[in-house]
């Protein structure tokens, strides 16, 4: 009967919603957990051990509470901590990486720039990545410090946020970009203030339907995905305030409940 337990999705904070909602439009009968480690946000800024020790706790967590599949809704953590965490625990794992390879195949200018944090740029899985795919453009690379930090504390919309992230993107844009790879979960939603800024030709690109799309694969070849057609039942937790949260997935509002859990 395990096709009937929830899918486990954890992040270092709201960010992954972003997946999460495109996990739950793809497979609205299927039930989720999703855990936002918001008092350990940002991954982006820690140590790898520090993000491997925290991966762990988020995956164990999951995995007590009978979750079928664990996506990994942070780069950060994918990045650093998934080959560890597949090493080590009986259960599927769905990781995020920046989507380079779509973006550099389609480039017309040949140059592409990638919007990520500190612990995803720096990782060997980024390094491999971004070598197979890039050794003929111009790759303009920037760390968003700060911004995870702002979506979480709910300035999604201020001007500080808008300053901060123009200040990012001009250097691409001067280097005749003309797609913009989100390295972060936390990223889609800086997505209609990156409109503002952009000139309309640069496309920006995310992993989110990627994920969703392989989210669904993975459990229909291990024979885990519940037909119901119920919609599922979706509990979110998290170990700090949970307005932000609240907030922002208050656009799937079946079946939908947000609490305070100290994971």
């Amino acid at each position: 009967m395990q096709h009937k337990h929830p899918i486990g999705v954890f992040d270092s904070g709201v960010g992954g919603t972003s997946i999460w909602k495109e996990i739950v439009h793809k497979l609205p009968q299927e039930d989720s957990i999703y855990l936002a480690d918001i008092k350990n946000a940002p991954y982006g800024e820690r140590s790898k051990e520090d993000i491997l020790a925290l991966s762990i706790k988020n995956t164990e967590y999951l995995i007590s509470h009978g979750c079928k599949i664990i996506v990994v809704a942070c780069n950060t953590a994918t990045t650093n901590a998934i080959d560890v965490l597949r090493a080590n625990y009986d259960i599927p794992f769905i990781g995020i990486e920046p989507a380079i390879k779509p973006a550099a195949l389609a480039s017309k200018t040949k140059a592409i720039g990638i919007l990520a944090t500190k612990g995803t740029l720096s990782s060997a899985l980024f390094a491999r990545t971004s070598s197979l795919y890039t050794t003929d453009l111009n790759v303009i690379e920037v760390t968003g410090t700060g911004l995870v930090e702002l979506i979480e504390s709910g300035k999604l919309h201020s001007e500080e946020l808008f300053k901060l992230l123009k200040s990012y993107v001009q250097p691409m844009m001067n280097q005749n970009i003309d797609y913009l790879v989100l390295g972060c979960s936390h990223y889609p939603y800086l997505i209609p203030v990156l409109k503002k800024i952009l000139p309309e030709h640069v496309q920006i690109i995310d992993s989110g339907q990627a994920v969703a799309k392989q989210t669904e694969r993975i459990l229909s070849e291990n024979k885990l995905l519940f037909d119901d057609e119920k919609g599922g039942k979706h509990t979110l937790f998290s170990n700090a305030s949970i307005e932000v949260l609240q907030a922002l997935t208050e656009d799937i509002p079946v079946n939908r409940s947000v609490s305070f859990l100290d994971f």
